[in-house]
């Protein structure tokens, strides 16, 4: 992987290619360039893509307005792994990215990835409501925020749940009772989909449960008493 280094030399080539006067390390500034009396833009060099740098770019917001992170185009991390997420957050802070290739023989280019301007993001009224709408079907608060690698109890896994308690308790049972016991709404297409592998079908429009169904009577009890207990 590149050094910081050797970042250098190929970003000051391609501002004084457009026009800059370029000098390294003035005051905190790895980089910084000036064309005439324009106001100067900074350029913070980086081996990788991490919250240094990010935080370095905030910094430097405070002396001048155009900031330039570069980061080698063999950047592995964050970078490589989440692109179109470094880009969104780089366009969020009003930060430029500058990808370089640092090889003397591919020609040390560098490539403007993003050019610093002010952010304004796009409302999705799709996302927006897919979000409002799990909130105000989820009953309760049943997960714990900041947890990874759990499962996690959505509005469509209780409605699910409904459905596995009403057929534990009283045997398998028809999609037109299903919905009259349950009162879920959707009871149709979450037996059919069978989403979780809990139900099967007995018979025409009848359902009872698969030994996972039985399975997860016991791994969910606690959802279920608290579905109970909110009617």
């Amino acid at each position: 992987m590149a050094d910081e280094k050797d970042l250098y030399a190929p970003v000051k080539a391609y501002l004084e290619g457009q026009g800059y006067q370029v000098k390294s390390e003035i005051g905190a500034c790895d980089v910084v360039a000036r064309r005439g009396n324009e106001a100067p833009v900074v350029v913070e060099l980086k081996s990788r893509f991490n919250l240094d740098l990010v935080l370095q770019a905030v910094d430097r917001q405070t002396v001048a307005e155009s900031i330039y992170v570069a980061i080698p185009d063999t950047a592995g991390g964050a970078w490589k792994r989440h692109r179109r997420r470094v880009l969104k957050l780089c366009r969020m802070l009003g930060v430029g990215l500058l990808l370089v290739r640092t090889s003397a023989a591919a020609g040390r280019q560098v490539t403007a990835q993003l050019d610093p301007g002010p952010y304004r993001p796009r409302a999705n009224p799709k996302r927006r409501g897919r979000l409002l709408k799990e909130f105000s079907e989820r009953v309760g608060d049943p997960n714990t925020g900041g947890v990874t690698r759990t499962r996690i109890v959505t509005a469509y896994r209780q409605d699910a749940l409904r459905l596995l308690a009403a057929i534990d308790s009283d045997g398998a049972l028809s999609l037109k009772d299903l919905r009259l016991r349950t009162r879920v709404e959707k009871a149709g297409p979450i037996l059919q989909d069978n989403h979780y592998g809990w139900f099967e079908r007995v018979s025409r429009g009848v359902y009872g449960l698969t030994p996972k169904g039985h399975d997860a009577l016991k791994a969910y009890a606690l959802e279920i008493g608290a579905l109970s207990n909110c009617g």
